[in-house]
């Protein structure tokens, strides 16, 4: 019997319709010669620390570090039924086919299970990018070897066991060192979540720390035979700021009298530049979470989950969790049917599709830059929009029309820009005359233009010497602005593009191609993650750092929060995937690194915020913090544990 083993029921079945699998089983589909059954995502997990030994159970620093010599899984308890069932089917199976997600922890949700049974039988990969029948097919006719996809697991399993190491090893740590100091809380770090949280934390401070900053500008309204434009006054170059603002009222004052006595300005030069815009390429997770962040306000799990599901359930968009943004050349044959599959969607679509030129080839299509997955792009078949939900709809229609732009020409424009002079005083405009609207006719978007108006304004016929008329001038009191809290998108592309942070030019190098700070799909879960456990928190739609979050982040070392380190893992895992590194080598890597953590770390002491109570010990006459204990909250000496003084808190009052 040859045995699918899938990620989900739903996955299950749509490849069960496809092999004739059609007979209802315990736990799977039965078919002539396949049987079909699946997980509930991962149905084992890494043991917890008292998996390895009974002293483990209580929190010590003596215990630390904690690093297991066989590592060791458990069954959840809440899909232990489907175990059963998938235990008893690999004991029947003749050869299994993983059908799981095309990542890495797909690959790992089922050889984790083929491991955990010991099946030594044959294994084959089923490789899909979307699930609709003609794509299954497609893939079923081309499996791939298990031996292919087994670096996948060995990726998996380190990010696994370097997440166990650093997060079980860490999180007792720094919350030992934090009771040590007073503080009541569980101090939890991560891997990745901690330098994660570090950006948070970094932008909150530095919006806290900001100060405005007073400048002024002068906008001048001139005019040439009767066509009216505006200018920007140029202060003196040695009157600027960095960022070339006029930080001197009485100058800029000066200039507004002196451009309004002058009346005149003429042309000293012009310069005319063609420039063309290509249309931006079919999304990539981390893009299409940072583009509905901004223009739809959904978070990125919303966001992932609503990908996942237009991929699962509508069968309308293929494989969501992508890290590439380019599609294979040979899917270009496909275009004719994905478009037709649109039409019959959405036959509103009818206009727009007519305005497409079919035959254009864009830079979207490049093997070159295909990596175990392609951009996330409507499918070949048609989809049913009723019944998606609105949010559904919307996210569809992003990913929609990211791929109709591939059939549009390029933006293309003039801008050109004048320099005039109004008496001593120099005037700069600049305009923009669009040649060819292009793609930006389908995608047009004014938040991400970032152009003020003079900068889009339609210029007047121009040259050397022609003058123009001052019709008025404004001078304008300005405050340079805080930096804007972060948006969950904000963070997926500031973890995503980490190598900008780094101030070190060799890591800089190093990290300006790889994934940054977690993989695409992962990244939504430790946002979530760093709000479930309160370290963030959500207005309307900025993130910003709780107390706690910031507490944690001096607390613990730069080394733990640096984004840069991070990255590196992240690459080093990229490395076992390409088969450079081996699974042992890096986790005996983290191992070591985590151990000489404990043993730097172990006797600091932290500056936490504390809650202190004007008390003296009745031991050593030192100050008392309030602390938590198994029967609850009571006063305790700021020497322990040198000094065990303890003062009981009544239940009615926080006073002894």
């Amino acid at each position: 019997m040859r045995l699918f083993l899938c990620e989900k029921p739903s996955q299950g079945r749509d490849i069960a319709k496809v092999l004739g699998a059609t007979r209802r089983g315990d736990g799977c589909l039965i078919g002539t010669d396949s049987t079909v059954t699946w997980c509930i995502g991962h149905l084992l997990e890494t043991a917890p620390p008292e998996a390895y030994g009974k002293q483990f159970k209580s929190w010590s620093l003596d215990h630390l570090p904690i690093i297991p010599t066989h590592w060791q899984v458990e069954a959840k308890p809440k899909t232990a039924a489907q175990l059963k069932v998938i235990k008893r089917l690999l004991r029947e199976a003749s050869t299994v086919v993983i059908a799981t997600d095309a990542d890495r922890e797909g690959e790992m949700i089922a050889r984790e299970l083929l491991e955990l049974c010991k099946y030594r039988g044959p294994v084959q990969r089923l490789w899909l990018s979307a699930l609709n029948e003609t794509s299954i097919r497609k893939a079923l006719s081309s499996l791939k070897s298990g031996q292919e996809t087994f670096s996948l697991y060995q990726a998996a399993l380190a990010r696994s066991r370097a997440d166990w190491l650093i997060g079980m090893n860490l999180s007792r740590l720094f919350t030992l060192l934090g009771r040590r100091a007073g503080y009541d809380g569980v101090l939890s770090v991560g891997r990745v979540q901690t330098p994660t949280l570090r950006l948070v934390v970094d932008r909150d401070r530095t919006i806290a720390s900001f100060v405005s900053v007073p400048y002024w500008e002068v906008d001048v309204h001139l005019a040439s035979m009767g066509h009216p434009f505006i200018a920007s006054w140029s202060p003196p170059s040695s009157e600027q700021d960095e960022s070339g603002r006029c930080i001197q009222q009485t100058l800029a004052s000066q200039a507004t009298q002196a451009i309004s006595n002058t009346r005149t300005a003429t042309v000293r030069s012009l310069q005319t530049e063609h420039l063309r815009e290509a249309p931006p390429l079919p999304f990539d997770l981390s893009t299409l979470q940072e583009v509905c962040s901004r223009k739809l306000g959904l978070g990125v799990q919303e966001v992932l989950n609503i990908a996942q599901a237009l991929y699962e359930t509508h069968k309308a968009t293929t494989y969501p969790r992508s890290d590439c943004r380019y599609l294979p050349e040979s899917m270009f044959d496909e275009a004719p049917a994905v478009l037709d599959a649109l039409l019959k969607t959405d036959p509103a679509l009818r206009p727009a599709l007519a305005s497409l030129d079919r035959s254009l080839r864009s830079r979207a299509w490049n093997d070159a830059k295909v990596t175990a997955h392609h951009g996330i792009i409507p499918t070949t078949e048609p989809a049913n929009l009723a019944r998606m939900s609105e949010q559904e709809r919307q996210v569809y229609e992003q990913i929609r029309s990211h791929y109709l732009a591939q059939f549009l020409p390029q933006h293309e424009f003039d801008r050109t820009q004048v320099e005039l002079e109004c008496g001593a005083e120099r005037l700069t405009a600049v305009g923009k005359q669009i040649l060819v609207q292009g793609w930006k006719g389908l995608l047009h978007d004014t938040s991400e233009e970032d152009e003020s108006s003079r900068k889009a304004q339609v210029l007047p016929v121009l040259q050397q010497g022609t003058q123009c008329t001052v019709n008025n001038v404004e001078l304008k009191s300005m405050h340079t602005s805080a930096p804007k809290p972060l948006t969950e998108g904000d963070l997926i592309k500031a973890m995503k593009n980490v190598a900008k942070l780094v101030n070190d030019p060799r890591l800089k190098q190093k990290l300006r191609d790889t994934t940054g700070i977690g993989t695409e799909a992962t990244r939504a879960g430790i946002i979530k993650g760093l709000i479930d456990r309160g370290y963030l928190q959500k207005k309307k739609r900025a993130l910003v750092a709780s107390a706690a979050a910031h507490t944690l982040i001096e607390a613990v070392p730069a080394a733990v929060t640096d984004p840069g380190m991070t990255a590196i893992w992240e690459q080093a895992l990229d490395e076992i995937e390409a088969g450079r590194l081996t699974l042992d080598a890096f986790v005996a890597k983290q191992a070591n690194w985590v151990t000489q953590l404990v043993e730097h770390c172990a006797e600091l002491t932290l500056a936490l915020p504390v809650e202190k109570s004007g008390l003296a010990c009745p031991i050593c006459n030192a100050s008392m913090r309030r602390r938590t204990g198994k029967s609850g909250p009571y006063w305790s000496c700021s020497h322990y544990p040198d000094c065990k003084g303890t003062i009981p808190i009544r239940k009615d009052t926080r006073r002894p």
